[in-house]
């Protein structure tokens, strides 16, 4: 017996993890000194007010959640005699795994018969959504978790996303993309297209100017690395910006058919205090990352 845990950075909200019958770990974020965690200070994300605030000048922070935070998550499910299967964002992104270990190695000297299984999707929001979704398929339908782990390590580069950044400050401010070339991005109007890598990182693989060749760039990459896109799941992000997304759904169709399955997603805040408001994305199947 095992409780499947996944966190809000891989953009899976409370009404998907009851479906699922999953466990869901809020990541946080701080405006103007306040700390906020999606889904316990708030029941349901609103985008535009939140996407909104950011336009307005607002810099979110993020933070790696302490050790007794992962305690208090883990700690029952141990007690009660259950494994943990946890399928959490990539380890290159965050610190918050080294909280994360501390917190499982105590919990192991007090629980020795327990195991933790934690699975790096080398990913986070829409890449990593969609290699949570098949793994709480696979949990819902009673897979057991050695070979949900397995299925996880053989489809795990299976899983694309590129997207565009709109406002470069935002990267920039997190040391994700050099001040000067978030300065530079903004006067030019540059949408650098950016991919997660094998090894979970955020890299630049193209640019474009303006939002138009932006969403043309997106599409190109998805063609070039796609496999069978129109019979698997395609998710789209939105930062505040339907409409933008919405044509790339469009775009998506006209090449792919009517009737493929794809869904737009509101990127959660704590991502979305990374990359700002008015980007868009698409995460895909591929043959490769």
């Amino acid at each position: 017996m095992y409780t499947f845990f996944t966190d809000t950075d891989c953009d899976i909200t409370p009404a998907i993890a009851e479906e699922y019958g999953i466990k869901l770990i809020s990541m946080p974020y701080t405006i103007d000194d306040k700390e906020t965690f999606p889904y316990i200070d708030f029941e349901k994300f609103e985008p535009e007010p939140f996407y909104e605030l950011l336009r307005k000048g607002a810099l979110p922070k993020t933070s790696a959640l302490s050790p007794d935070t992962y305690i208090k998550y883990f700690e029952p499910e141990f007690a009660a005699g259950r494994d943990i299967l946890y399928v959490h964002f990539s380890e290159a992104m965050s610190g918050t795994y080294n909280a994360m270990y501390l917190a499982v190695e105590e919990l192991k000297a007090k629980y020795p018969e327990r195991k933790f299984y934690h699975f790096d999707t080398k990913g986070i929001t829409l890449v990593s959504m969609q290699q949570v979704l098949d793994a709480a398929k696979w949990y819902k339908d009673g897979m057991d978790v050695e070979e949900v782990m397995k299925k996880l390590e053989e489809n795990v580069y299976k899983w694309s996303v590129y997207f565009y950044a709109d406002d470069l400050k935002f990267f920039g401010r997190s040391g994700r993309v050099s001040g000067i070339t978030a300065t530079m991005g903004s006067i030019f109007h540059i949408k650098p297209i950016i991919y997660m890598s094998k090894e979970g990182k955020m890299e630049s693989i193209d640019k474009a100017v303006g939002k138009k060749k932006a969403i043309a760039k997106l599409l190109e990459h998805v063609e070039e690395v796609g496999d069978d896109v129109a019979n698997n799941r395609i998710l789209v992000a939105s930062t505040g910006c339907q409409a933008l997304a919405e044509e790339v759904v469009a775009n998506l169709k006209s090449k792919y058919g009517e009737n493929i399955d794809v869904q737009i997603i509101d990127i959660n805040p704590t991502i979305g205090s990374h990359c700002g408001p008015d980007c868009t994305g698409v995460a895909f199947h591929s043959k490769t990352r």
